[in-house]
């Protein structure tokens, strides 16, 4: 069966935070004998940000976008590229077209065109920030993507659990797909340390309004009352923030970084953005990477995380500063190990892409027995 996608990126990380979620989702798609085609703009510099990853289970196609006048940091090779509307000639010929939420160049278009990939084709919006979309659609009635969600043959989302189920369901989706983050065994796993990345609490998300009140609580307040402690800040757009004497900044780091990151750092901070820790229901790529590499992670607290991990044993739930203190100064080496494994454990049992992926087939192959 052939799949074909469109989405911010596959090659590259940077300011692509989904970068992960779709390698291992399609990966694993891949094992179970689809082929898949994933198609992205040459925008935002990625194309000359590219992660040092294997990519082998996809064919990758880069495109000019469309709405493609503003400054959009291509790369070099841009002026050769196909259209977006030469792409979706290819596109329509596949079982399944899905378009993924994000992309950040000609959205609405992209979510139109994958309707005249029916009935020939699935189509699918595969949602990678519903909170966003629905607070998109909430805000302007007119937006284009109100008549097109009752169209589409299904909606999947990487996270928001019943509030992002009921608010499409208020748009007439027909069918509400969840379909979590996860880990992929193969690519995040313990590894050495590296004294470089050594810390007490380590925190890697890209600066967004979004979240930046709640990484200043978590994380930037939680190390001026831990003067005794060290931190280490990683993504982009925190360069001119003002920090405290004990935190380190080292801006962006690739993928292929996250694993000795996490396991040369005494434990790791996960903070998710205000719109997804509203929703809840929405773990996000660094829980499982973090996972992967045993790390013990500080997690901030939303509805459902208890779902995915059990707080105090696998995952340290903090609501403030405070906690994150309160945590760093009585979890010791020996404890914050233990946590770990016990989060790699769960993880490996109840979160693998492999299942992920194997939820998506299903849906697929129910979908297609409805059409």
């Amino acid at each position: 069966m052939k799949i074909f996608a469109f989405g911010s990126s596959l090659v590259s990380s940077y300011w692509n935070g989904a970068a992960t979620y779709y390698r291992g989702c399609y990966k694993y798609l891949a094992r179970l004998g689809y082929e898949v085609t994933f198609a992205e703009p040459d925008a935002y510099g990625r194309q000359t940000h590219k992660d040092d990853v294997d990519l082998s289970f996809a064919n990758l196609v880069t495109y000019k976008p469309v709405g493609s006048e503003g400054d959009f940091g291509h790369g070099p090779d841009y002026d050769h590229l196909p259209t977006l509307h030469e792409v979706f000639e290819e596109a329509r010929k596949a079982d399944v077209v899905v378009k993924h939420s994000g992309i950040g160049v000609d959205d609405a278009l992209t979510e139109s065109l994958i309707l005249e990939a029916q009935p020939h084709a699935l189509a699918i919006y595969w949602d990678v920030d519903s909170p966003a979309t629905l607070a998109r659609m909430d805000a302007d009635p007119n937006d284009s993507f109100r008549a097109v969600v009752p169209r589409l043959d299904a909606i999947f989302s990487y996270g928001g659990g019943p509030v992002c189920r009921e608010g499409f369901e208020r748009y007439g989706v027909q069918h509400y797909i969840q379909a979590y983050n996860g880990l992929d065994p193969e690519t995040h796993y313990p590894v050495a340390p590296d004294p470089k990345y050594a810390c007490d609490l380590a925190f890697l998300g890209n600066r967004l309004p979004d979240r930046e009140a709640r990484v200043e609580e978590l994380f930037l307040r939680a190390a001026e009352l831990a003067p005794d402690q060290t931190f280490l800040l990683g993504g982009e757009g925190w360069g001119d923030k003002p920090m405290p004497p004990n935190v380190k900044y080292i801006g962006h780091v690739p993928t292929a970084q996250h694993n000795v990151l996490n396991c040369s750092a005494r434990t790791v901070l996960n903070i998710n953005r205000a719109s997804m820790a509203n929703s809840g229901f929405s773990p996000p790529t660094r829980v499982f990477e973090a996972a992967g590499a045993a790390a013990c992670m500080l997690c901030d607290d939303w509805p459902g995380l208890d779902d995915c991990f059990q707080p105090d044993t696998e995952i340290l739930v903090v609501r403030n500063a405070e906690d994150v203190v309160r945590h760093l100064h009585t979890h010791d080496a020996a404890a914050t190990k233990r946590i770990g494994q016990a989060f790699l454990q769960r993880a490996l049992r109840d979160h693998t892409y492999a299942q992920r992926a194997a939820q998506a087939d299903d849906a697929i192959r129910f979908l297609r027995g409805k059409r």
